[in-house]
């Protein structure tokens, strides 16, 4: 379903003639279907989440080293592509939301210690893929189990 949208926005920008907004849709696209053909599937709306999510830490990193570099105008079209690839993406969790799963993940698999921080990270990441910074999650998962 997920993808579908993504094409249908696709037709629209190339109707509206936006061809910024074309190209990373484009862009899109050809990812995810590179994948389909790479791993002979079909693609599901988590999948591609997490595909999308992959492509925003990318753009990220991007920003962030092309901004070192002095380049604000390829920093620019990176947070632009940001922008976009996030429209499709779910809502982000607020900081409470992710400590209450957070709450919750360690209780459901009675971690105790910084041993069984892939437990923990295993149970959250179906949860929170695309919707949190697994990084950040990651930090506080660390944070909670060594207290």
């Amino acid at each position: 379903m997920l993808k579908e949208h993504i094409a249908s926005e696709m037709k629209a920008a190339m109707k509206a003639g936006d061809k910024r907004r074309l190209g990373v849709l484009r862009l899109v696209l050809a990812a995810l279907k590179q994948v389909e053909v790479d791993e002979r599937i079909e693609l599901d709306d988590s999948r591609i989440i997490a595909i999308l999510d992959k492509m925003v830490k990318q753009r990220r990193d991007s920003v962030a080293q092309y901004q070192q570099a002095g380049r604000d105008d390829l920093a620019g079209q990176e947070s632009f592509e940001i922008e976009v690839i996030q429209e499709f993406m779910p809502q982000p969790l607020s900081e409470e939301e992710i400590d209450a799963l957070i709450e919750e993940a360690v209780g459901a698999t009675g971690a105790g210690s910084m041993k069984e921080m892939g437990k923990v990270m295993g149970f959250l990441k179906p949860r929170l893929q695309g919707r949190a910074d697994m990084g950040a999650v990651s930090a506080k998962v660390k944070q909670k189990l060594s207290a």
